[in-house]
């Protein structure tokens, strides 16, 4: 069961890398003279903002977060945030798919951090599951090492990547065994809310451009998606269910996510430029979707191939 939620959660997030490409094309159509650094810091209060309102109702009937929950949310926070301010920039500058792939890059980042941590060289499963994993982003997204260019987007989307494995980890960490998924989310969502409201002031060339930034309807529904499904759907269920795998079984079973994204990007985009009337062309669904998809469903098979079973959860499901 956590895996196929955790899965889930991938769906739910691979949405989120159209979204966020058509919401900066259609702010900055109506805000040229606005810097990539100020749409993506706005996004995430939009995103977040709105995500913690969601969850307010359940938070005043029964999930107020404790002291445990509000130091583990804060910390999801930073992780969490910086790594999605600086990837919703990169993307700016890059490509859905290819902002997929190199977010992916924690799967390296997290059985390296466990290997430092515990001293020990990670075993012939983990090293096999990520070279397929690699393999199959690379070809997912049609990147060849002869034609990767680590350009501003590019980079800024690896650091992301970086930043993520420190979330990652903070939800495996035995000290938050008794938190509540709920509440914890809800304070991931505020903290990171507050997190970019300075950020978000010292970027905007005057203040009325954080009311213009919104002032859409298109980018008021993109907004209402990347919250309600991208955020509260999303996280919820990783926040819930990530503790009952490990951390770097989780970072393989994320890399589902370029497969929902590759195949969102198909047919989204162009659906997205008529919302937008901007231009925002479909990426071409070929072969490699489903040889780089087969790629990472062998990857995620062999972790998951004669292991015990998953041990009891180890927070209340609320």
């Amino acid at each position: 069961m956590p895996v196929l939620l955790l899965i889930v959660a991938c769906a739910f997030w691979g949405l989120s890398f159209p979204l966020m490409k058509a919401l900066h094309l259609e702010q900055a159509a109506r805000l040229p003279a606005a810097t990539s650094q100020f749409l993506a810091a706005w996004m995430q209060i939009a995103r977040f903002g709105l995500a913690a309102l969601l969850l307010l109702p359940f938070v005043v009937r029964g999930a107020r977060p404790t002291r445990l929950e509000l130091r583990q949310g804060l910390w999801i926070a930073l992780w969490g945030g910086l790594g999605m301010g600086i990837q919703a920039d990169g993307l700016a500058h890059t490509g859905a798919s290819t902002s997929a792939f190199l977010t992916q890059a924690y799967c390296i980042f997290l059985p390296l951090w466990v290997c430092l941590k515990h001293r020990k060289a990670p075993g012939a499963r983990i090293i096999l599951a990520t070279l397929l994993v690699l393999t199959g982003v690379a070809v997912l997204s049609g990147i060849r090492l002869d034609h990767l260019r680590l350009g501003r987007g590019e980079l800024e989307t690896i650091i992301a990547a970086f930043l993520f494995t420190f979330q990652i980890l903070v939800l495996e960490d035995a000290r938050y065994a008794a938190t509540r998924g709920v509440a914890v989310t809800f304070v991931m969502f505020v903290g990171i809310t507050v997190l970019f409201v300075p950020i978000t002031a010292m970027m905007a060339n005057q203040p009325l451009d954080c009311l213009t930034a919104g002032a859409s309807l298109p980018a008021l529904l993109m907004i209402l998606v990347l919250a309600l499904i991208c955020s509260v759907g999303a996280y919820l269920l990783m926040n819930i269910w990530q503790p009952r795998v490990a951390a770097t079984e989780a970072g393989l079973i994320y890399t589902t996510e370029p497969v929902f994204t590759a195949i969102y990007v198909g047919f989204l985009p162009g659906l997205l430029s008529r919302l937008i009337h901007s231009s925002y062309a479909n990426e071409a669904i070929t072969p490699a979707i489903l040889i780089g998809g087969s790629f990472i469903l062998a990857a995620n098979v062999l972790m998951q191939w004669q292991r015990p079973p998953h041990p009891p959860a180890v927070a209340p499901v609320q």
